[in-house]
């Protein structure tokens, strides 16, 4: 999707071609300064192999202005699993273990409750990931943020499975199983939040018919994929995975092809009542809807057909719903919206 198909979230403030270009640059100019590195700029991880052969993989990534909303809601509980959720699922797309996690909190003045209540999240996302929260640092920089202004970043070094089932690269006629999301996760907010006032929400009120309030839907916490899905690694030939997170499906499923594209079936899944409302509120294409969103799919497999049924029934045998949502195809590009 071109920029000029991305109107609503331009207007938010964040111009996804502008990131693109970003990525362009910058692989044209940072290389590998060590001979070990096995993967780097672009990618969901970058890689490093040890002398004895293993390879560890890290990433780094933020909640965006989800915070603002935790802030407005004076809710701090989530944000912190967000964080760890957020780096260790896309470490987990190399099969990679999450082995250790460090933070970063940014605050314009020291509310030490805040932090703490932000740091226990954290300390709860790691432990559903099975990884150390290893510390991290707190930086109080008034001028730079004012007061009440909180901003965090993380960092997750994990080790890619050395006992994963074998599987052939990915090739034409190869099946995507989605794995749903918990809700919106941790991206798009800064649409959302342009969305919501232009419309007058009061946070308060349920999302259109449900009996779920917005501050709850919002505030929902990205799901951690780490220990399901590195079990289906032992147990099934799983050629690629993605972290569906901002690009949605159209932006990061091309990330894991290998120069193939992906024909889905945009109704094969159920897309959440929140995204439906936010996108009749705002008036938002679906092209658009699915270049910011998950659309309800937060992870995907990249699989070989005759798994995919054993799959699928494994995810539900421990409560996460996942569905056949398309197929590799030879053009690049994801298509079928």
């Amino acid at each position: 999707m071109s920029d000029s198909e991305a109107p609503a979230y331009r207007a938010a403030g964040v111009d996804i071609a502008a990131a693109d270009r970003l990525v362009a640059l910058l692989r044209a100019r940072v290389t590998a300064t060590r001979p070990e590195v096995t993967a780097g700029i672009g990618g969901f991880y970058g890689g490093f192999r040890l002398p004895d052969g293993t390879e560890l993989v890290a990433g780094a990534d933020g909640v965006g202005t989800k915070i603002l909303l935790a802030r407005e809601l004076g809710r701090f509980d989530t944000i912190g699993i967000d964080l760890v959720a957020m780096n260790v699922n896309d470490i987990l797309t190399a099969g990679a273990e999450p082995l250790f996690f460090l933070d970063y909190v940014a605050v314009g003045r020291l509310e030490p409750e805040q932090v703490a209540e932000v740091v226990a999240g954290i300390d709860r996302g790691c432990r559903e990931a099975g990884c150390a929260l290893l510390g991290g640092e707190t930086a109080e920089m008034p001028g730079l943020y004012r007061p009440g202004d909180l901003d965090l970043a993380g960092f997750a070094v994990g080790r890619v499975l050395s006992r994963r089932h074998p599987a052939p690269p990915v090739s034409p006629g190869f099946r995507i199983v989605g794995i749903a999301a918990s809700g919106l996760h941790a991206n798009g907010f800064s649409l959302v939040r342009a969305i919501l006032e232009r419309a007058r929400v009061d946070l308060r009120d349920p999302v259109g018919e449900s009996g779920t309030s917005w501050a709850e839907e919002l505030l929902r916490p990205t799901r951690i994929y780490v220990r399901p899905v590195l079990d289906l690694c032992t147990r099934f030939p799983v050629a690629a995975m993605a972290h569906i997170t901002g690009g949605g499906l159209v932006g990061n499923l091309p990330r894991v092809l290998g120069g193939f594209g992906a024909r889905l079936a945009f109704g094969a899944w159920p897309v959440p009542p929140v995204m439906r409302e936010l996108q009749r509120l705002g008036g938002v294409t679906d092209a658009e809807m699915a270049r910011v969103f998950n659309l309800g799919v937060g992870y995907c497999l990249v699989v070989p057909p005759e798994v995919v049924a054993d799959i699928v029934a494994a995810l539900g045998a421990v409560g996460w719903p996942a569905w056949d949502i398309g197929v590799v195809v030879e053009t690049a590009g994801v298509s079928g919206l």
